[in-house]
């Protein structure tokens, strides 16, 4: 049965414009995105066997458009549609950290972080530097690694903050395995940051590891 005579309420479009999208599933907001299926299949069981072939809703946007093309019932003018859709909700929350602007949304910085950072397939660890009165001065990719980890040099975090006269930052970076939980060697590294940047009065208000789920704090969890 195609999805235009299912009742109203069960319409994955009518049911966003009536509920809201944080009420829709993974799969019904993918079929908002695919709009028509194939013969035999609506747009709502497409999404849901692309769903259950990629695994998530994060795989299928991270996979690379060979891979996403070989999936049957897509190609590349889905792909851009998707690709542009994830771009946007780049764009959108980082606008909410744009330049001058003070930073009192933690979920903002925290979702912010996620979109960023979760799709790289390698370890990055970022920067955001604050002034005095916690408005954003800059974001900077500042290490990338590998896959399982990445060198931090302290001399340099110290070197960019005092060069964006920086009084205080927010680090991330991302484990590509998808673990959330940070490890030692993080609480080692935040502690050893703040150390250096402490001699400069720059404070390290946050540190948030992004995997699978929301990122976790580290300062939520006492750890800075």
């Amino acid at each position: 049965m195609p999805i235009t005579d299912w009742p109203t309420e069960e319409r994955p479009r009518e049911k966003l414009l009536a509920r809201g999208a944080g009420h829709l599933s993974d799969a019904e907001l993918l079929a908002i995105f695919l709009r028509t299926g194939t013969p035999g299949r609506t747009a709502l069981d497409l999404a849901r066997e692309l769903l259950t072939e990629f695994g998530d809703l994060r795989r299928l946007l991270e996979a690379p458009l060979p891979e996403f093309s070989r999936a049957n019932g897509l190609g590349p003018a889905k792909y851009a549609q998707l690709q542009a859709s994830v771009e946007m909700s780049r764009r959108y929350l980082e606008a909410e950290l744009r330049r001058g602007s003070p930073l009192t949304n933690t979920a903002a910085t925290r979702r912010y972080f996620a979109t960023r950072l979760r799709h790289y397939p390698y370890e990055v660890f970022c920067v955001l530097y604050l002034d005095n009165s916690h408005r954003v001065i800059r974001f900077e990719e500042l290490f990338r690694g590998t896959v399982d980890g990445t060198a931090v040099h302290a001399r340099e975090v110290v070197r960019q903050a005092l060069a964006h006269n920086a009084a205080a930052v927010i680090f991330a970076h991302n484990h590509p395995s998808g673990a959330r939980e940070p490890s030692r060697a993080d609480v080692a590294l935040t502690e050893r940051l703040a150390n250096a940047l402490g001699l400069m009065d720059i404070r390290v208000l946050d540190h948030f590891v992004v995997g699978d789920g929301e990122p976790v704090s580290l300062a939520e969890l006492g750890l800075v």
